[in-house]
C-alpha cells in the first residue's frame, strides 16, 4: 500500500522578479514566514490583493522563491467569488487562462493570463518514482478521509523531479469534500 502526505493549498499567488519589484518596491525582494515541505519553498511574508470582475481577495499570500512567470491558483469556489472561469491546469501551463488585477503597497499589475485551478497532483523524487513504479505525468488515484467522507480522487498526476519530496497537493475544495487538512494521510491507487 502507497501512503502519501497531503498538503492542502488554499489560494495562492506565484510572482516573477518584474512584478515583485512593481508590487513592493524596486529594492525589495520576499521575505521567508514559513518553509514549505518542498525544499527551498516558502511561504512569504508579503501578501497582495487580487480583483476580479466580480470580487476580490484583500491578502493573498506569495509562494517563493520568484518565478519566471506570475500566475495565481484558486479553487473553484474562489473563481466564483471573483467571477472568473479558470480552468484546471498544472502549475505554469498558463496560455489562454484568465487574467487578474494584483495589488501591492507600491504599486500594481494587471495580469493578462495566469489564473488557474491547479490540477491535484504528487511529487516524487526519482527515487520514489521507482520504487512506486510510476512516470512522469502519469496519473493515479489517491482515496482520502475516513468515515462518510471518504472519497477517491482520479487525475491525479505525478510530477518527477530530483528535489522534490513526497507530497500531494489539493485545493481547498477537494480537501473539504474528504475531511482531510495538511499532513493528512492518502492512500494511492494505481490506474
Amino acid at each position: 500500500m502507497l501512503r502519501v502526505p497531503v498538503g492542502v493549498s488554499a489560494r495562492h499567488i506565484h510572482l516573477c522578479t518584474e512584478h515583485v519589484k512593481v508590487l513592493f518596491g524596486a529594492h525589495e525582494g520576499l521575505h521567508e514566514f514559513r518553509p514549505l515541505r518542498q525544499p527551498g519553498q516558502f511561504a512569504a511574508h508579503e501578501t497582495v490583493k487580487v480583483v476580479g470582475p466580480r470580487g476580490e481577495f484583500a491578502k493573498v499570500r506569495i509562494l517563493g522563491p520568484a518565478r519566471s512567470l506570475s500566475q495565481l491558483e484558486i479553487s473553484r469556489t474562489d473563481a466564483v467569488a471573483l467571477g472568473i472561469d479558470a480552468p484546471v491546469r498544472m502549475s505554469g501551463e498558463v496560455t489562454g487562462t484568465p487574467g487578474i488585477r494584483i495589488v501591492g503597497p507600491q504599486g500594481e499589475v494587471a495580469l493578462h493570463e495566469g489564473v488557474i485551478v491547479a490540477a491535484r497532483h504528487i511529487h516524487l523524487s526519482p527515487a520514489d518514482a521507482l520504487a512506486w513504479h510510476v512516470s512522469q505525468h502519469q496519473s493515479v488515484c489517491v482515496r482520502l478521509g475516513v468515515g462518510e467522507r471518504t472519497l477517491t480522487l482520479e487525475n491525479v498526476v505525478v510530477r518527477i523531479h530530483e528535489t522534490f519530496v513526497c507530497e500531494m497537493h489539493i485545493d481547498t475544495d477537494e480537501a473539504n469534500a474528504a475531511g482531510v487538512q495538511t499532513g493528512d494521510m492518502g492512500t494511492v491507487v494505481m490506474v
